[in-house]
């Protein structure tokens, strides 16, 4: 399959390196003049869980500065942070051709809002299990899990879905299915605001995991949100699992939670590769999710609290 990666991210590069090395004819889409600035290649280091195994070396790339209609690309993945989807969607909208696009990362608006004027019938929604860092040598580190989740808002698959869950498949990875992927979504955001929203206060996420306290700290700031959920009109009854983390008493959570940082790798190497304490996405995630509840009027004390940390201005 002809694949084109949205941007040269940590998601999509990592992504774009397994599907490659799964057979598939991939290319990287970036903004004019950034070519150049990347190379020719990408230095790796992942850890990848679907075989067990450390891969890595250095990886041949090719870029495209411009995108036509008539591309000829059977599938788009569209990996940015929320707060660039709409822009990378407005982008797209005229230039998909005949592409299936998979929105793969954090939505926080309504998803169907959040695409823009791309067409719905060729859209798939999933989410990374696997993340990761470029260092200051240039280097990508990282981990893949052997798990991709897609879903979809409450319809089955379409047969462009599926075409895209057995293309991930093919590639080593387990597809868990989230059928209110909206809700899902939300729920992984609003929980990412909760580590977050402590994360930014101690430095980053990396430095989270050092205190127990600080641990507490941010389980509870996550259980303030369940009722921002609530509000949206989720049902968090359907996402009890993923909740179980910040509605459980913390003095038992946050021992098991230390404990998984300390001995399980994926949660550790997630957590360490979110060390840089100037990173944008954080303090973009806390915003947004603390403007909602304000809209709504749900407290959320904590990441009230928070708020002088996290040094943004919105400029678009």
């Amino acid at each position: 399959m002809k694949i084109l990666m949205f941007g040269r991210g940590v998601i999509a590069a990592m992504y774009g390196w397994a599907l490659e090395r799964a057979g598939h004819d991939v290319e990287f889409y970036v903004r004019p003049g950034r070519a150049a600035d990347y190379g020719e290649s990408i230095d790796l280091d992942v850890r990848d869980l679907r075989a067990r195994r450390r891969g890595g070396g250095t990886w041949p790339v090719r870029y495209r500065e411009e995108l036509e209609a008539d591309h000829g690309f059977e599938l788009i993945v569209l990996s940015v942070q929320h707060y660039r989807l709409a822009e990378a969607a407005a982008f797209l909208a005229p230039r998909v051709g005949k592409a299936t696009v998979l929105v793969f990362g954090n939505i926080w608006s309504e998803p169907l809002a959040a695409i823009g004027d791309l067409p719905v019938e060729q859209i798939a929604w999933g989410f990374p299990q696997g993340g990761g860092g470029f260092g200051e040598d240039g280097v990508l580190r990282g981990m893949l899990l052997p798990l991709a989740v897609f879903g979809t808002l409450g319809e089955p698959p379409t047969e462009r879905e599926r075409i895209v869950r057995q293309v991930f498949r093919d590639a080593g990875f387990r597809v868990r299915e989230r059928p209110d992927f909206r809700g899902w979504s939300w729920v992984h955001f609003v929980s990412d605001a909760g580590l977050h929203s402590q994360g930014v206060r101690v430095g980053s996420l990396g430095s989270l995991a050092r205190s127990r306290d600080d641990l507490r700290e941010a389980l509870l700031a996550g259980r303030e949100l369940v009722p921002l959920l609530e509000a949206r009109g989720i049902d968090v009854r359907r996402h009890r699992g993923a909740l179980l983390l910040f509605r459980a008493p913390t003095w038992l959570t946050v021992p098991v939670l230390g404990w998984v940082l300390a001995h399980f790798p994926p949660a550790r190497v997630n957590l360490e590769a979110h060390s840089d304490p100037d990173a944008r996405e954080p303090r973009e995630i806390c915003r947004d999710v603390l403007a909602e509840a304000r809209r709504l009027g749900v407290p959320v004390p904590r990441l009230e609290a928070a708020e002088p940390y996290f040094g943004l201005e919105r400029t678009e």
